[in-house]
């Protein structure tokens, strides 16, 4: 049974980096933080496709003189590179995204500009009272 699980060792290194990441993006409150926790999931999710794609005793599909008939499947590999090209564009887009919000409302807490909304929109709520009440007179 344990000789099994240890055969399978990628599949639970696969499932452990999906459970960092998922907790990362479901458990912190920081924009920085879910991030992360995204980039590490999208890498478990690559983890797992070049894995699908591996055949143990294949080679790579590449012909020559020798007469192999097992070949690995390179369409998992070629997808992965360019997932990780949109990766690291997606991160890129992200990360600019959270220096904006930074510069903004001085904060990448989800508490702290959710509290700043609240008041903002009671702050505007009140001055279109106050305007209102202005011109009934």
């Amino acid at each position: 049974m344990i000789s099994s699980a240890l055969g399978v060792w990628n599949y639970w290194v696969v499932f452990l980096l999906m459970m960092i990441g998922l907790f990362l993006v479901i458990g912190r409150q920081n924009f920085l933080k879910k991030i992360v926790g995204l980039t590490i999931f999208q890498t478990s999710v690559f983890l797992l496709y070049i894995t699908f794609g591996k055949i143990k005793g294949g080679t790579p599909p590449i012909l020559n003189n020798i007469n192999e008939t097992i070949y690995s499947n390179p369409l998992p590999h070629v997808l992965i590179l360019t997932a990780i090209v949109v990766g690291v564009a997606t991160t890129a887009l992200g990360l600019s995204l959270v220096l904006r919000i930074n510069s903004e409302y001085g904060s990448i807490e989800e508490e702290d500009i959710s509290a700043q909304d609240l008041v903002d929109y009671h702050d505007q709520i009140e001055t279109s009272k106050t305007v209102s009440i202005k011109f009934k007179k």
